[in-house]
């Protein structure tokens, strides 16, 4: 395989910032329909034809087709984490070998590869492309659209940026989220502190519970993410809330971590307490991936594949039995932390892998 895959790097950078530049955080429904709009004119500039954006609640997705029969999918999304304003503290930047800037490596880097790749071949019969609106938040108004299509097409390539070192990703974690809600009740903290039921102080005991409900050494993580409660200084909290992630490898995990959460109780005489949530993402197998990872060391002898612990929606294609290979996207780090970053050495390589993974695919 050509590591250069006939790509222009330049242009890449430039479809990047593009992408960047037009911010995207998950739920701001106006922020992402611009997001899908840049994204499909890239699409359609680079490859042809007509990129459909498919609406929902959660903004809209876009969907690309080369025609003929469905052979593989490409899977990503174009939702980020990080909210307006925060390309103003933190712009795009190409500096020293990187490319820095909200949401370059999860995973807009990734999307812009992957489609110059594909302008690389001169056929692209059977290959689509699916970039949603919601991976980051559940992907609960995606999942039946990727589902139908991976099922359609009986091959995944998930566009998410690289495990480290590059190293492609064979195998996730199921994850889910929880929420805690917490009811007490107010008083005056100053003159009758004692006649109220502290929400926040019930958080806290709630916290160490929930903390406890982990089970590290059997690969299960459960950890608090956020917590809110309390009007003002001089109040007595009266509701309060825990939101938690949860990651584990499957088996009898996910009912004991669902049953532990609602069994969880009070400690404070009167307090009430609510759980929502459950474990959505089912952990996505080596198995899925082993086949089309045997192909991409073919394509790029060496590179590793690598079992971690974030989820994403290939976690969906693989438990439906789709063959699922994910972590073809940006080589770089920092996923959803301000040293996020890209390595512009990898990008042509990479987008050389996507467009041997797909012709291999469409010959198969």
């Amino acid at each position: 395989m050509q590591k250069d895959a006939g790509v222009s790097v330049e242009a890449m950078i430039e479809d990047l910032r593009t992408l960047v530049e037009v911010e995207s955080p998950s739920r701001d429904v106006e922020s992402l329909a611009a997001s899908a709009k840049a994204v499909a004119g890239i699409i359609e500039h680079r490859l042809g034809g007509h990129a459909v954006l498919v609406e929902s609640e959660a903004g809209p997705h876009v969907h690309w087709s080369g025609g003929g029969e469905p052979k593989v999918l490409l899977l990503g999304h174009h939702d980020t984490v990080f909210p307006l304003g925060t390309l103003d503290r933190r712009p795009f930047t190409v500096a020293d070998g990187r490319v820095t800037g909200p949401g370059v490596f999860d995973m807009l880097g990734g999307i812009v590869q992957a489609v110059h790749g594909l302008a690389t071949l001169a056929d692209r019969s059977g290959v689509e492309i699916l970039i949603t609106a919601d991976e980051e938040v559940g992907s609960r108004s995606s999942r039946a659209l990727l589902e139908e299509r991976a099922l359609a097409c009986g091959a995944v390539l998930v566009l998410e940026g690289a495990a480290d070192g590059g190293g492609l990703k064979t195998g996730r974690k199921g994850c889910g989220a929880f929420q805690v809600s917490i009811a007490g009740r107010a008083s005056h903290a100053g003159l009758e502190p004692t006649a109220g039921i502290n929400a926040l102080v019930e958080a806290a005991h709630q916290v160490l519970d929930i903390t406890a409900i982990g089970r590290p050494e059997a690969g299960t993580t459960v950890t608090p993410t956020v917590a809110s409660a309390g009007t003002l200084e001089n109040v007595v909290p009266a509701e309060g809330s825990v939101v938690v992630d949860v990651r584990g490898d499957g088996g009898g995990e996910r009912a004991r971590v669902e049953s532990a959460f609602a069994a969880l109780a009070p400690h404070l005489p009167g307090a009430r307490i609510s759980v929502e949530g459950s474990i959505t993402r089912p952990p996505m197998p080596e198995s899925a991936a082993a086949g089309l990872f045997a192909v991409a060391r073919r394509l790029l002898p060496g590179i590793e594949g690598r079992a971690v612990g974030g989820g994403s929606d290939g976690n969906f294609t693989a438990a439906l039995g789709v063959p699922t290979l994910d972590g073809l996207g940006a080589v770089g780090g920092g996923a959803h932390a301000d040293h996020e970053y890209v390595l512009i050495e990898a990008m042509a390589e990479r987008a050389g892998l996507v467009a041997g993974l797909v012709a291999t695919l469409q010959n198969a």
